[in-house]
């Protein structure tokens, strides 16, 4: 049986174990805090659920460029690899899709908190908490430089993929239960 020295396996372990266990606190903050109930409405908009589900929106759609341009540094869509200006775009979208759920986020966990009353809130609040800890992973990846050249993919695929079951347990259930103009 061969073994694998340790600072293999701190290759992958370390950016995931510290990712699952941001995704645990969340979830236990957000479960032991009481929720405020509270909210910050923004002018212009009927209510905060319909600012969180347009920032999502506009996040998801972020989330979207992030893919695309991925795609293009990886190689796989040679119509765009090698422009210069792809990775700055892949960069700024990122950060751009991650600040606009900074308020999203703040408000689920403050006035919301952990809740799971009935199942599409449930898997709301879990893929809260494993988006952020998939994002917590990820940037620990991009940090590594030694790490596998797989799990960069894998991990930015798990924040993708976070965000889309969140767009869909949230902005797609308001917007088809009070419109997309309200």
């Amino acid at each position: 049986m061969t073994t694998v020295p340790v600072h293999q396996v701190s290759r992958v372990a370390i950016p995931l174990s510290v990712g699952a266990l941001v995704a645990v606190a969340l979830g236990v903050y957000g479960r032991l805090h009481d929720p405020t109930g509270v909210a910050i409405n923004i002018a212009g908009f009927s209510s905060f659920q319909s600012v969180k589900s347009w920032l999502a929106t506009v996040a998801l759609v972020l989330a979207l460029v992030q893919i695309v341009t991925a795609g293009a540094l990886m190689g796989h869509l040679r119509g765009l690899s090698g422009r210069s200006w792809v990775g700055p775009v892949h960069r700024w979208s990122g950060r751009a899709a991650i600040a606009v759920t900074l308020p999203v986020v703040a408000h689920c966990l403050y006035a919301l908190g952990f809740q799971y009353g009935e199942p599409r809130v449930l898997i709301h609040s879990l893929l809260g908490c494993f988006f952020y800890g998939a994002f917590v992973a990820k940037m620990l990846t991009l940090s590594r430089t030694d790490a596998p050249s797989w799990l960069l993919p894998v991990v930015g695929g798990a924040v993708f993929t976070g965000l889309v079951g969140l767009w869909l347990t949230s902005s797609l259930w308001f917007f088809n239960t009070f419109g997309v103009i309200r």
